[in-house]
This record gives C-alpha cells, structure tokens and sequence, in this order.
C-alpha cells in the first residue's frame, strides 16, 4: 500500500530543516478518507500508532456523516478536500502521503506540495479542521447560514488559511533557497492571483458559492497575495495568532454585513 518516496535535493533540505523524522510515503490508491485498515498498514513502516479521537460534543447534529466518523475511535487519515498530499502525526514518526493523484502534474509542483506538507508537519499544528475548531466548531456552525457540507467545506478552508499565515513566510524565502520548488509556489499563486479579487462581486451576483470563495481565498493566503474584503481579515497576524476564536467571529461579522 506504502513505499517510501525518493526526494530531490531541495525536498529532502525543507525536510532536513523542518521535519527530519518524517516519512515521505506514496500510496498505491487514491483516498479520501484513508480507511483503518489500510491506516493501520503504516505500522509496518513506523515505530507506534497513536489513532487520534475527538469529542462527539464538537460536532452539530447534522455535521456529515464522514466528519462523525473522522472524529470517533476508528484509525483514519485524512478528509475530503486534503488535495493531493496528506499528513499525520498519528504515526511515530509522522507520514507524508503522496496520492497517485499527482500523476501527470509537474514534478516542480508536485514536490512544492510535499515540501508544504514538510514545513505543515514542523509547525505542530492540529491535524485537520477538526482539532483546529475543537468546541468551537458548534459556534462556526452557528455563525454560518449554510448546509452542513458547505460549513464543513468553509471550516477546511479556514483552517487552510490559517495554516498559510504560518507558512507564508517560509514560502517566501523558496525561490532563493530553493528556486524550483520556490518556483512552483509563485506559479501556482500567479495562477489564482487574477481570481480573488472579483470574489465579493461574484457572491454577491450569485455567481459563486460562499464556501467556495472562501476556499479560493483562503488558498491565496499562502501565497502572500492580497484579498479583498471581507477575506482580507483573514491574511493577518491576529488570525495567525488566535485561530479558531477568530474564525468564528469573522464568520459571525461577515454575515451580519452580508
């Protein structure tokens, strides 16, 4: 199912600097979702297993169905919407996944998305949106008049943005330290760069969906490009610093203005 990936030079240097202990992994199918069966395969390769749980109070009564399940006993890696590389820490020493997914994409962009990953491991962050919002996500849910899959899609992307508050920095120093996968990461925010700033417009047309210009702006955070309102609250050190208090009330003002 598993089989440890070769890394190029400046992959295997982010990964010298950021998470040395890391396993980088390519996975033989794509997931979702990994299913405990095949979670508990990596046991093979690592020295322990430390399946992550988290509180049902956290979750909405109509929170999807998966997420229910993300959050119980069972050992799972990952949820829809990870892309194409995932990470743990549920694992001693902790896993980079590669989906077979990226086939066909640049081997450049490919390696920025491990080399992100790499740099998301070193920060000890939470796994995932989930352990992000903790209790907390009740009162996303609360602030946002959407279905549960589209509060579902906008705490993911919240919880990307916040993350990029993190890591943008690091980011910015690639294309000198590491030109191609600092290469990779200008090209792909020159690639959305031109898509944010008509996104308040576009909701407000109904041309796009809340939770999928949050999504979009939220990944342009990164990226170190300019949002604007109400997204641009987001690319700030007072999100950076306080996370999931300060997502929800940003949900609650946003739509009070909306």
């Amino acid at each position: 199912m598993f089989e440890e990936r070769d890394l190029g030079e400046d992959v295997a240097s982010v990964r010298d600097a950021h998470a040395p202990d890391a396993l980088v992994l390519s996975a033989a199918s794509d997931f979702e979702t990994l299913p405990p069966e095949q979670a508990e395969d990596l046991g093979l390769l690592v020295d322990s297993l430390d399946p992550a749980t988290y509180p049902a109070a956290w979750l909405p009564d109509d929170a999807p169905r998966l997420l229910a399940r993300y959050a119980g006993s069972e050992f799972t890696i990952g949820l829809p919407g990870d892309g194409s590389v995932a990470w743990t820490r549920q694992t001693d020493p902790p896993v980079v996944l590669v989906k077979p997914r990226v086939e066909g994409s640049p081997e450049s962009f490919v390696d920025f998305l491990v080399a992100e990953a790499l740099v998301q491991v070193g920060l000890d962050a939470p796994e995932g949106f989930l352990p992000f919002f903790g209790e907390r996500y009740r009162d996303l849910d609360d602030a946002l008049p959407l279905s549960p899959n589209a509060t579902y899609q906008v705490a993911a992307a919240l919880y990307d943005g916040w993350l990029g508050c993190h890591t943008r920095e690091t980011f910015a120093d690639w294309p000198a330290d590491h030109p191609r996968v600092g290469e990779a990461w200008v090209d792909a925010g020159e690639r959305i760069a031109g898509r944010v700033d008509g996104l308040p417009g576009e909701v407000a047309r109904g041309e796009t969906d809340f939770a999928d210009a949050t999504e979009l702006a939220c990944a342009a955070i990164k990226h170190d490009l300019d949002l604007p309102a109400p997204f641009a609250a987001l690319a700030t050190s007072a999100y950076r610093h306080h996370g999931a208090e300060y997502a929800v009330t940003w949900a609650e003002k946003t739509f009070e203005e909306l």
